[in-house]
Order: C-alpha cells, then sequence, then structure tokens
C-alpha cells in the first residue's frame, strides 16, 4: 500500500509539473510570436507620421513590449469605432475585431466599462479620466472685480502712466524755463508748480480742466498735444468698453453640468454612441437625465472629438467628453477651456480576448510603468501645450495699435519744451546785450535762478537796483 502511494503522488507531482511546464511554454510562445495589435486614430494617442504610427498608445504600446519581450504589428480598425453594441447584441470597432479573433490587442483610449467587461478582457487602467465640458473661455469666466481695467493692455495702461507724468513734468519745466510764463523769478511765484502740473495734467485727462492756463506758446503746445492724446485714448477706452460689456451681456457662467442643464443659450452635446453618452443615458440622477433627455431631443451629438472642439470654438456650444481629451484640446487652442467638475471617473485600459493569458501579464507591465513615472511622462510628452490663438480680434486695445497717439504727444512734449528754452534764450540774448555781459554767462544765470530754489525769492530792493543800472 505504501508503494503504491508512492508510485501516484509521483505520478501526481509528474503531471502537475508537466502542466506547469507546459503552461510557461504556451504564455512563452503567445508571447514571442508577432501580436496583432489593432487602434484607432486619435490625437494624441495615435497620430500618423508618414508611413508610420506615432503617439501615446504606440510608446506606451513599445514600453510593454520591451518588458514582457514580444513583436507586434499595428493596424487600423476598420470601421473607425471604438466598439459598442448594436441591436442584435453584435459589437462593432475594435472590440468587435477582438472577439472575432481579427486582432490579439486593442490599444487606444478605451473607457473600461461593465457591458465592454463582459465580452473581452481589460487590463488594468493606464490612465484616469471622467467627464467635463470644454467651453470658450467667455462663456465659462465669471465677471472680475477690475473688469473694467481690460478695454486696455498692462502695457498700456504703464504707457499711459509715463506719459501722463512725462507731460507734468514738461509743463512744469516749460512754465519755469519760458519768460512768457515766468516773467519776474525774483519776484512772482511761478503758477506752475509740480503739484499744480500734476492736477492739470490729470484734469485735462478727465475732461474736467483746471486752471490757470498756460500763457507762454511753449506750455500752449505741450498742452494742446496732452489734449489730442487724452481725447483719442479716451474714445478708444469707451467704444472697447461699451463693446466688451454688450457682448458680456449675451454670455453665460457655465461651471458644471447643473448650469449646464439649468440655460437653453448655449447648445450642448457629446460624441455619439460612445461611453460618455451611455453614462448620462443610464443615470438615474436627475441632471444628468436632463441633459442626455435635450441631447436625444435635440440631436446635439458630434461623429469625432475634433468635431465637438470645433464647434466649441465657433461659441455658443459646449462639447461634454473625456476629460483628457478636453485637456489636449484646451493645451493646443487658447480660446478654449475645461470646466472643474468631473464626473463618472473611469480609466482607460487596453482589452484582449477574454480569458486570454495576456491580461495579467500586461497588468503587471503597466503598474510596473506607473510606479516608475514613464506613464506621467509620457502624459506630459504629448499633452505638453502649444496653445495655437486664433487670430480673432480681441477687445483689449494692444499699444501698437495706438502708438500713433504716443508719438504726436511726444513730439508736442518736444517741442513744447524746446520753444521754452528758445524763449529763455532769447531773452537772455537781449539781456546779455544790454548788460554787455556773455549769452552763456547770462543763460546760465537765468537757468540757476527759474531752476534753483536759492535764488528764487531776492528781496525787492535788490529788484529795484537792478532796474536803476543802465
Amino acid at each position: 500500500m505504501q508503494i503504491k502511494r508512492g508510485r501516484m503522488l509521483s505520478a501526481f507531482s509528474a503531471l502537475s509539473f508537466g502542466f506547469f511546464i507546459n503552461m510557461r511554454m504556451c504564455t512563452a510562445v503567445s508571447m514571442q510570436s508577432e501580436l496583432r495589435i489593432t487602434t484607432i486614430k486619435q490625437e494624441p494617442y495615435t497620430v500618423s507620421k508618414g508611413t508610420q504610427l506615432e503617439g501615446f498608445c504606440m510608446d506606451l504600446l513599445s514600453e510593454v513590449a520591451k518588458k514582457l519581450g514580444f513583436k507586434y504589428r499595428v493596424q487600423l480598425v476598420k470601421d473607425g469605432s471604438y466598439g459598442r453594441q448594436d441591436e442584435n447584441g453584435n459589437w462593432n470597432g475594435m472590440i468587435g475585431e477582438v472577439m472575432r479573433g481579427e486582432a490579439d490587442l486593442a490599444i487606444a483610449p478605451l473607457t473600461l466599462t461593465a457591458a465592454r467587461e463582459k465580452v473581452v478582457g481589460m487590463t488594468k487602467p493606464f490612465m484616469q479620466t471622467g467627464i467635463s465640458i470644454l467651453l470658450r473661455k467667455d462663456i465659462s469666466e465669471e465677471t472680475g472685480l477690475f473688469d473694467f481695467l481690460t478695454p486696455f493692455t498692462v502695457e498700456t495702461w504703464v504707457g499711459l502712466l509715463i506719459a501722463y507724468l512725462g507731460t507734468a513734468a514738461c509743463i512744469f519745466i516749460a512754465a519755469r524755463l519760458s519768460p512768457c510764463e515766468w516773467s519776474q523769478p525774483q519776484s512772482e511765484q511761478n503758477r506752475f508748480s509740480l503739484l499744480h502740473s500734476l492736477w492739470y495734467t490729470a484734469g485735462a485727462l478727465t475732461l474736467q480742466g483746471a486752471g490757470p492756463h498756460p500763457s507762454a506758446l511753449s506750455g500752449r503746445v505741450i498742452c494742446c498735444s496732452w489734449w489730442l492724446f487724452t481725447i483719442v485714448l479716451l474714445a478708444c477706452y469707451f467704444c472697447n468698453l461699451s463693446s466688451s460689456k454688450s457682448s458680456e451681456s449675451t454670455h453665460l457662467t457655465v461651471k458644471g453640468f447643473e448650469d449646464l442643464a439649468n440655460q437653453e443659450m448655449i447648445e450642448y452635446g457629446c460624441l455619439a454612441g460612445s461611453s460618455t453618452l451611455a453614462f448620462f443615458k443610464n443615470s438615474n440622477n436627475p441632471v444628468y437625465r436632463r441633459i442626455y433627455e435635450h441631447m436625444e431631443r435635440s440631436k446635439s451629438f458630434v461623429s469625432s472629438v475634433d468635431e465637438g472642439v470645433r464647434r466649441a470654438k465657433e461659441g455658443n456650444f459646449a462639447f461634454i467628453g473625456e476629460s483628457v481629451s478636453l485637456d489636449l484640446a484646451v493645451a493646443r487652442h487658447c480660446e478654449l477651456v475645461r470646466a472643474h467638475e468631473v464626473i463618472g471617473m473611469r480609466g482607460y485600459s487596453i482589452a484582449t480576448a477574454l480569458g486570454s493569458s495576456l491580461i495579467k501579464n500586461f497588468s503587471v507591465a503597466i503598474l510596473q510603468l506607473s510606479e516608475a513615472g514613464e506613464l506621467a511622462y509620457l502624459r506630459s510628452k504629448w499633452w505638453a501645450s502649444s496653445c495655437i490663438a486664433d487670430k480673432a480680434k480681441s477687445p483689449t486695445v494692444q499699444t501698437h495699435s495706438i502708438k500713433g497717439i504716443f508719438l504726436i504727444l511726444s513730439l508736442g512734449l518736444g517741442l513744447g519744451t524746446l520753444l521754452a528754452v528758445l524763449e529763455l534764450t532769447f531773452k537772455s540774448r537781449r539781456h546779455a546785450v544790454e548788460q554787455r555781459k556773455s549769452c552763456c554767462t547770462v543763460l546760465n544765470e537765468e537757468l540757476r535762478l527759474r531752476l534753483g530754489t536759492s535764488n528764487a525769492n531776492r528781496p525787492q530792493e535788490n529788484v529795484d537796483k537792478d532796474k536803476e543800472k543802465p
């Protein structure tokens, strides 16, 4: 009995070992043979570059093949569909090709759903995603506290501040240099102090005016240049402010799905036959049900993600889709933004035949790549922002669009200051002839007297003595 029991144990061990070796050999053979991979073109997962395919999924497939040691051949899905079940229970797209044995693997942004899990094997997700909303920025953004500054750019406001300070300084200098404005610096007080010059310039900017006005030609040239500058600048400001406010009156603030369901001005839709549509169709949430019923009633579905992005760029349309696909659209187009709310979190997985031994190996390889940071690197590589801005007219006035009026102001300030210097020079030459001094000496004394503060208020008797001199 003991000998017979020993023989039975030996036979059982040999059979178990043989079965284990056979399974390992089958797995190795299946991994070493060329696998048929089906995929679908969608940026940035799979895109054409000449005769080759590249993208996130192609890089992921390459990394998994290095870890598991297999060869593969990639082919595009024949009907250009991800895979959905028709009324007869048949599946099309990549899921159908895997079920029929036309492909060993399907690698694409395939959403892991219960319906697909029943008919094919799905690996661990290689990317997490959800459902969100893609909008134009002017539809999704709220009105800011300082939106009254938006008609001008920051550069324009800085240029305006520099022009204001420069004009006030030129008025102050011209009023002190011009003898027609300040004829007796020894006894008279200059009307245009620095504070009054700033106040006078600010009053002209607001079209209020602040006296007294300059009486010299130099001061009047500066003031006329500043008045022309302010008229053009205020006209541009109010024109753009009114246009921006009138456009904002037709825009809505859409932050999430409840805001989207509670309005009727913005049309919205999702990809036809997608898992996103199935989510809203099968949901018991009343808000999501209203969204589905609206899309079904208005037939606002799109045939591709590119079409949804294009309609969102055109305005008056909100595209509902996978958040990672919407993030790519935001990275490519500056005028688009994704809503912060994300619902229905799910993952993208690789599909294989039901019961295939490849599922375990691929899942482990995906987890290893995730833990090593390779998946995060591929995400940052293919989702890098290039932000291709459309050449649409912006309501903000750029500095270069009104640089002509800045040029006119600069010429006016320069001309006024030059006239003030010339007026002082002519007076100095006349006094030099009377006093039999050099013109440079008299001009230097005048400049020290007018621009300095020590001799600004000389006693009146000194003035009388100067008048008695021949």
